[in-house]
């Protein structure tokens, strides 16, 4: 194209019209894929407000006067869920600030829409603050420079927990170090990459989490820059192994002190932590997801339900030395400690309300619980009186109680507060998995009562298949036994499975079995 319009062709300058549309395209795409629908319809916005301007390029007008373009736009404003990259980043914000006790966290994005929307979502429970550049070309809203300053002199004192940052924090800033560095998105620059990782890890030891859409660019971006981070290594390393030649020539040793300083500043910030891609959820199996006890040591494994930070119990428990815990979205239960038992913990005045009907009731729960598990715990925690706690007669109360038991098959038990309840969920725990060589389950020991959900349990216990991606492979398939010999390609038919999830799916089939 560009060497039509060298040539004064008219047809250079309608193509790279047409290109530039293409492009802002490929942007929303990338956008919904790897970021959010949220930061997509800014997007939208910031392009129609464009193309009503005077003086705007034919190719934002085409763009936004697009049937199927003006359809997107209105279906991510109607548009209120969130992608699954938000809910994986506020569960590992909870696993590093609440159970772990850390102090401060950074969330690199690559999009300023995506920041002020995380920075929005994750201040609904920590304190968090957005850091981006000034204001650009599209419009959206940036920072000077006093509030920067500002910002980070607040976050070194402790005042926020944690900052939700473009590039602009890469380098050149004095910012602290934090216990955790989670990109919601790779990069495909080792330098950045390196810049980014180096944010932690100083003084103690940090983490670094990168965040990956399956079958997106964050895969590519991942492996690129892994990639050039090894061969980043292996330079220094070639450097390294001529020092002897170096020192020669210079005639003493300083290029030896020059290359080991630079060699440990390097590899300070180079060890690549991130997860693989395979370790990395792409969301849509968080919901309901327990663990498995691989067998190190004697410890006990509790999965504990992220929305139980409230309480002193999942950080009591992961201090404790015989104790592993492990936080998700449990969709059953508050904690499970093996296959067969979940524990629903309530509060005397928890336990009223779901009895009284003001929230889900006590029963639907305990049917859900009583479903998926042969031993469901209800565990009633309170020092005082629970008759007393509403104007309800004790008889109505007992009653329920009794019909939990008996009705449902919940071992109700009573604990005298947080403290008591952390050493009864250790003890069914050491009992359950030590004493009864019991191990901790994403499904529970039930299985489905129909026949279709037995169908479903069996396709969706494949790693990264979920009750949704199971439910669309058995309806394009038909049977259980045609999903399992169905071939890769065959396997991307269905909605919702790309070619790494067809891959995992051919390898648990496929692949000869080797017991550990």
């Amino acid at each position: 194209l560009q060497q039509l319009i060298d040539d004064d062709d008219s047809d250079g300058y309608q193509g790279m019209s047409v290109h530039a549309e293409v492009m802002k395209l490929k942007r929303a795409v990338e956008l919904v894929e790897t970021q959010s629908v949220e930061s997509v319809r800014r997007y939208f916005e910031r392009q129609r407000n464009a193309a009503n301007t005077s003086g705007a390029s034919k190719a934002s007008q085409r763009l936004v006067s697009e049937p199927a373009v003006k359809r997107a736009m209105r279906t991510a404003r109607e548009f209120d869920g969130l992608h699954p990259k938000f809910r994986q980043a506020r569960m590992l914000l909870a696993e590093t600030l609440g159970i772990e006790d850390g102090d401060r966290v950074i969330v690199f994005t690559e999009s300023r829409d995506t920041a002020e929307a995380l920075t929005a979502f994750l201040g609904e429970h920590f304190d968090t603050r957005r850091f981006v550049g000034q204001g650009d070309a599209d419009g959206s809203d940036g920072m000077t420079q006093t509030e920067q300053r500002e910002t980070l002199a607040e976050f070194r004192n402790g005042d926020f927990e944690v900052l939700v940052s473009t590039s602009v924090a890469e380098e050149g800033l004095d910012v602290p170090e934090v216990d955790l560095v989670l990109f919601f998105e790779p990069v495909p620059t080792a330098i950045r990459s390196v810049q980014r990782k180096g944010r932690t890890g100083r003084q103690t030891a940090g983490r670094v989490v990168v965040l990956l859409a399956e079958d997106t660019r964050d895969e590519a971006y991942f492996w690129i820059s892994r990639r050039r981070e090894q061969e980043m290594t292996e330079e220094l390393q070639s450097l390294k192994g001529r020092a002897d030649e170096l020192e020669t020539e210079l005639g003493g040793d300083g290029a030896q002190q020059a290359l080991d300083e630079f060699g440990d500043a390097e590899a300070a910030g180079e060890e690549p932590a991130a997860p693989a891609p395979e370790d990395v959820s792409d969301g849509e199996d968080t919901e309901g997801v327990a663990a498995r006890v691989d067998g190190a040591g004697e410890a006990v494994e509790v999965v504990v339900d992220q929305r139980e930070l409230d309480s002193t119990i999942a950080r009591e428990l992961s201090k404790r030395d015989g104790v592993e815990t492990r936080l998700e979205t449990l969709a059953v239960g508050d904690y499970v400690v093996s296959d067969r038992v979940a524990v629903e913990r309530k509060s005397h005045s928890d336990f009223m309300d779901t009895l009284l009907g003001s929230e889900r009731s006590i029963f639907e729960q305990a049917k859900e619980l009583a479903r998926q598990y042969t031993r469901p715990v209800l565990v009633v925690e309170g020092d005082g009186d629970l008759y007393a706690e509403r104007n309800v007669h004790p008889n109505a109360v007992r009653s329920a109680m009794a019909s939990l038991a008996v009705d449902w098959g919940l071992s109700v038990m009573h604990t005298n507060g947080e403290g008591d309840t952390t050493e009864m969920i250790e003890t069914i725990a050491e009992r359950e998995q030590t004493t009864n060589d019991r191990a901790v389950s994403a499904h529970g020991e039930k299985a489905a009562k129909t026949q279709g959900e037995q169908q479903e349990y069996v396709v969706s216990s494949i790693t990264d298949v979920g009750p949704v991606t199971a439910r669309s492979l058995l309806d394009t398939f038909g049977s259980v036994e045609a999903v399992m010999t169905a071939s890769e390609d065959e396997l991307t038919a269905a909605d919702g499975v790309g070619a790494v999830t067809a891959e995992r799916i051919r390898g648990v089939v496929g692949t000869e079995y080797q017991p550990e």
